[in-house]
């Protein structure tokens, strides 16, 4: 039997069963609410959907529309005349359609719709005398050839629109409801003719043709430009498709006692309990989106067509009782008889998801389970952070766009160097550094600025993580999708032909990526009442911990504050970039001896020290790992010949001799070089001193406090046993020797970062030695799929546009390789040690679906950024109520 791919509305309800998940995924949200209302007895034009599956096969088929989907289509065009008592394309009763996309998951503006499809130039003229209305019938085919042209046909709207503002502006009128039907005959024959010019052909006059060719555009919409974008910003897969409805119209342009409208049962900006929507008398659905008129607020409604209001409210009433949520609703009045069109669960700001979950809580609604999963985990994002005020937005200028990498709001001077940052903030000013990429060496200036613009760099390049961690505002890579030149000597930088200077005024906006010119005020985010309430429930089912990536004590307190509750990842490295110590770990690289680098090691020594124990102090007996040192070692190096000179001279060595040594450090690939534990077997000495600073500094902080402090010391980059082993020795016999000296009881772990693939691959070996693994996916997914995340921004849209990827690897997981290999080697680990400790510690411990994922194959903890910890909070909570553990 052959697979079903059409559904009358009145049929969806039983034919599913009720259940809205399977309607959702076959009919479409629009399709599944249309026939539930249906279902209801709600006032609903009739129609029939063409499901999700029909979308898949018509790309299957080359973006055809194949013999066996046509001939049903036109049966249930069949069905449809039955009951309506109207004929397609008859000439005395035409009925006329609408044909409007549905994907799953709502997608709102994102894909097409046509109105008044099956108008012709003899059936206009039986609408006109059927109805009487001849005004009518012309508005409903000037309006129908617009829409097909541009939406079908791709012509554009912009031919149409200057027509009708030509004619309104002949007739002295503002309005397109004062055009005349004769008006509206004239411009159903400019338009005709601009057809013809454009498409080299008349408009076509079949309604079967009409028909196919607006199931096929609605189809093919799902693969527009603004649709990607929307799927991969909300993670919405490719092969999901769309459904389409056809659906009997219902006018809302034929006089006076009609019109349109969209209403949400609650305020969907403050999530009051409230009616609200707007609606405008004489229109058809276009009309409302477009704004050329103001429509009037839902209450009018009641003054206007009481009855109407009455019977809608109640409707609204009956929608979000039989949806337990917030509703989105449609609705067109034809010669004062109500419509629905459509009913969604609505989109809404955090602050209103936060306010409508609890008070569907309070109202005895849904459960605390039921509302944990109503919010989504990003949206708590626009809580924490600085964001544009409204009113100042809409009048700033957008110059260009790029990623979203750093939520919240930034607006300063540029500046060009991590330097001028530093000197420009102690002078009192704000600023935004500009840069084509970030390294470690500009932690200092990243720290003071309000916000980062990079030309380069994606989603977890340096720039992304290290200002998430902060809680600083970032757009990175803005050069992927603009014409940028950025020019360090000048001091100035390009973006589409706007030039900024050093000391100009820019806005950069981390949620959306968008870069405005000027200053554009922003508002401190505001304590939301809700949240504490509400993520105590998150917290009450959550099964995973959620720790905090931190490297000083500054974010470890902010870690802290949003419920971390423990420290995954402490990178030592960006402790050694502060002014009082750089020179210190310089004097350690040029050193050619052992000796030489203890002393500069001892020097470092006590900063490293008094770092752990801020982050002691912070944490109490909560767990705080602590990776050694994993960059390579040319990164604490200059790269300019005035800074090489400068820091010979500091360091007492020949400009030649460092030249040597950092001509020695270079290497080809340094993803894959002299770093992570390869530093620690070349030079002992590192290990040494960083256990010292570790174990001297978990002593002090557990006898100033009375409590017992655990330090979990964890080795980067191994990908061998024999390695760890060596590693782990050094680090025993120093910490032990410690802890024996200073005659206390003190516990302590040595664990691995998993982000090599062979470390994977042997974890049950690796697993003898090492007591936790925590899985670094960022290295791991470079190490996996052949190319850095830095690099990798270069080609992936390319990747995008031509469906390889549909989303980017190191900003979501990739669980069918990279997920493999975690789940592998959680597995293995386990068989060795029972009670080993499993983490992830890259970036997608604070992505949503990756947290489900490490939910499922059994981690123990994600850790993240600290403006993280709340989404991962959770998102942990939404994947336990999902995916119980037994």
């Amino acid at each position: 039997m052959s697979k079903r791919f059409l559904y009358l509305f009145k049929e969806g309800h039983e034919a599913f069963g009720g259940d809205q998940t399977k309607m959702k995924n076959i009919l479409g949200g629009k399709g599944a609410g249309l026939a539930e209302m249906t279902n209801a007895g709600m006032p609903v034009p009739q129609g029939f959907t063409i499901t999700t599956e029909a979308c898949t096969q018509y790309y299957a088929d080359g973006r055809e529309i194949n013999e066996e989907i046509r001939a049903d289509i036109f049966k249930y065009m069949g069905l449809l005349e039955e009951i309506t008592g109207k004929k397609f394309g008859d000439i005395e009763n035409p009925l006329l359609v609408s044909v409007r996309s549905g994907a799953r998951m709502s997608m709102p503006g994102m894909m097409d719709t046509i109105l008044n499809l099956g108008l012709n130039d003899e059936s206009v003229e039986g609408l006109a005398k059927k109805t009487g209305n001849p005004r009518f019938a012309y508005d409903c085919y000037r309006r129908f050839i617009q829409m097909y042209s541009d939406v079908v046909m791709e012509l554009g709207k912009s031919f149409f629109e200057e027509r009708i503002d030509e004619m309104k502006a002949a007739k002295g009128i503002t309005n397109d409801v004062d055009l005349t039907a004769d008006d509206l005959k004239e411009l159903v024959a400019q338009f005709k003719a601009i057809y013809l010019e454009k498409e080299g052909s008349e408009f076509p006059q079949d309604p079967k043709e009409q028909l196919i060719g607006a199931v096929k555009a609605v189809f093919r919409s799902w693969d527009n430009p603004r649709a990607n974008v929307y799927r991969k910003m909300n993670e919405i897969p490719y092969e999901w498709g769309t459904a389409v409805n056809v659906q009997q119209m219902a006018f809302g342009n034929s006089g006076m006692r009609s019109g349109t409208g969209v209403a949400f049962t609650r305020n969907p900006a403050t999530g009051e309990k409230k009616l609200m929507g707007e609606y405008l008398i004489n229109a058809q659905g276009e009309d409302v989106v477009a704004g050329i008129r103001t429509p009037s607020p839902i209450s009018k409604l009641h003054e206007e067509m009481p009855e109407v209001y009455d019977q809608f409210v109640e409707i609204a009433a009956r929608l979000e009782a039989y949806y337990s949520d917030m509703q989105d609703m449609e609705f067109t009045i034809e010669d004062g008889h109500l419509f629905m069109l459509q009913t969604r669960n609505g989109k809404r700001t955090a602050q209103a998801a936060l306010q409508i979950a609890c008070d569907l809580v309070d109202e005895g609604v849904i459960d605390e389970k039921t509302a944990v999963l109503r919010v989504e985990p990003k949206q708590l994002d626009t809580l924490l952070h600085p964001q544009f005020d409204a009113a100042a937005l809409k009048a700033a200028e957008v110059v260009g766009k790029g990623l979203a990498a750093s939520p919240g709001s930034a607006c300063g001077k540029v500046v060009f160097s991590a330097e001028d940052a530093a000197e420009w903030h102690a002078r009192g000013e704000k600023v935004v550094l500009v840069r084509l990429e970030t390294s470690p060496e500009d932690i200092v200036g990243m720290q003071v600025s309000q916000g980062i613009l990079t030309v380069r760099g994606g989603m977890t390049s340096h720039a992304a993580v290290v200002a998430r961690g902060m809680g600083t505002c970032c757009v990175c890579g803005c050069g992927n999708s603009n014409d940028v030149v950025i020019d360090y000597n000048a001091k100035t930088f390009s973006i589409n032909g706007k030039v900024f200077n050093e000391g100009d005024f820019i806005s950069i906006d981390g949620t959306t990526g968008n870069i405005y010119e000027g200053q554009v005020a922003t508002v401190a985010a505001t304590e939301n009442a809700n949240l504490n309430r509400f993520m105590g429930w998150a917290d009450k089912y959550r099964q995973l911990q959620v720790f905090a990536n931190a490297d000083n004590p500054h974010d470890a307190q902010q870690g802290s504050d949003f419920g971390a509750e423990g420290i995954g990842l402490c990178r030592t490295e960006h402790m050694f970039f502060a002014e009082d110590r750089i020179k210190a770990m310089r004097e350690m690289i040029v050193a050619d001896n052992t000796a030489d680098r203890e002393k500069a090691l001892e020097k470092i020594l006590p900063y490293q020290q008094g770092d752990f124990e801020g982050l002691y102090e912070v944490m109490g007996e909560r767990p705080v790992t602590i990776r050694y040192l994993d960059p390579p070692l040319h990164e604490f190096l200059p790269t300019k010949e005035a800074d090489i000179q400068e820091i010979a001279g500091e360091l007492g060595i020949t400009v030649e001799k460092l030249h040597n040594v950092i001509e020695s450090l270079h290497e080809f690939n340094p993803m894959m070089g002299h770093r992570g534990c390869r530093l620690a077997v070349s030079y002992p000495e590192i290990a040494v001193m960083q256990t010292r600073a570790v174990i001297n500094a978990a002593i002090n902080v557990s006898k100033k406090k009375g409590i017992k402090i655990v330090p979990h010391i964890m080795i980067p980059l191994v990908g061998e046993v024999k390695e760890l082993k060596f590693v782990k020795d050094v680090v025993v016999k120093t910490a032990d020797e410690i802890i024996a000296a200073a005659g206390i009881d003190m516990k302590y772990e040595v664990g691995t970062m998993i982000e090599i693939p062979r470390a994977a691959l042997t974890a049950d070996e690796i697993a003898k030695e090492a007591e936790f693994f925590s899985f670094g996916t960022n290295d791991l997914t470079q190490m996996t799929f052949g190319f850095s995340r830095d690099d990798a921004g270069k080609f992936l849209d390319y990747y995008y546009e031509n469906k390889i990827y549909e989303l980017d690897p190191f900003a979501h997981l990739d669980q069918n390789g990279v997920g493999k290999l975690v789940e592998m080697a959680a597995k293995l680990g386990r068989q060795t040690r029972p009670d080993l400790g499993l983490g992830i510690c890259g970036e997608h411990g604070g992505d949503p679906t990756s947290v489900e994922f490490c939910h499922k194959v059994g981690l123990d903890y994600v850790s993240c950024s600290p403006f993280r910890v709340p989404i991962a909070r959770l998102a942990a909570a939404q994947a336990a109520i999902k995916n119980p553990r037994a």
